[in-house]
């Protein structure tokens, strides 16, 4: 597991930069509609078909129940969020975009409450997570893990 000061900006080096993707897969969400496990079984089955099933388990965990839990501080006025599975050639990324305003950030939770967990679990996960702003309005909100190699078919 990855482990970073709290307050460390997360990206990958140069030599772990993203090639072109082998698989992709996009699925639009609306937020009113949306029932929670959604998105996570949205991923999981993806990655099933692809035939990749290495570090399911970290991928579950950091993928949010429903796409806004993750993603909004503040929910997007059309209430949409796409999620993007992305398989490259070494590296799997787990992308979260809405046209919500504000920047999700790793807090402390209080006691025994639900929420405040997301973001501290994703980067004690994920071999790599952050945040990055759109060219449309909004953000995204990812994680990347690495692997050994693209499964054969």
């Amino acid at each position: 597991m990855p482990s970073r000061p709290p307050d460390e900006t997360d990206t990958l080096a140069p030599d772990q930069a993203l090639d072109s993707a082998v698989e992709h897969e996009t699925m639009l969400f609306y937020r009113p509609r949306t029932n929670p496990g959604t998105a996570r079984s949205f991923v999981v089955e993806t990655l099933t078909q692809w035939g990749w099933t290495e570090r399911l388990d970290d991928i579950r965990l950091c993928t949010p129940s429903s796409p806004p839990t993750l993603s909004c501080t503040e929910p997007p006025a059309d209430g949409q969020v796409l999620v993007r599975v992305e398989l490259h050639a070494t590296v799997l990324r787990i992308e979260v975009h809405d046209g919500g305003n504000g920047i999700p950030a790793r807090r402390e939770p209080r006691g025994t409450t639900d929420g405040g967990r997301g973001l501290q679990q994703v980067s004690a996960v994920a071999d790599h997570s952050g945040v990055e702003e759109r060219h449309a309005p909004g953000k995204c909100v990812w994680a990347a893990f690495h692997h050994s190699a693209v499964p054969a078919w």
